[in-house]
């Protein structure tokens, strides 16, 4: 599992994570654990529409090659 601790929604960095809320999106090793500064950003997550991501096959197949590429979240 991968774990973020920049909360989506402010793009700031979550500091404490034992207090903060979370949200677990997918499963097994692709999954990512995303923290929030507060519960109103991780419901205000939960609440926004996945814009044609709900069973797309073919982009679900580009985040999955992705997700095992060894260059994920390089720069260059």
């Amino acid at each position: 599992m991968r774990t973020t601790t920049t909360d989506p929604m402010t793009l700031n960095d979550v500091r404490n994570l034992d207090d903060a809320p979370y949200v677990i999106e997918g499963t097994g090793e692709n999954a990512i654990l995303i923290y929030f500064e507060s519960e109103k950003n991780r419901d205000d997550y939960l609440d926004m529409e996945m814009h044609g991501a709900t069973n797309t096959a073919g982009l679900n197949s580009i985040f999955a090659a992705i997700a095992d590429n060894p260059n994920t979240g390089s720069i260059n």
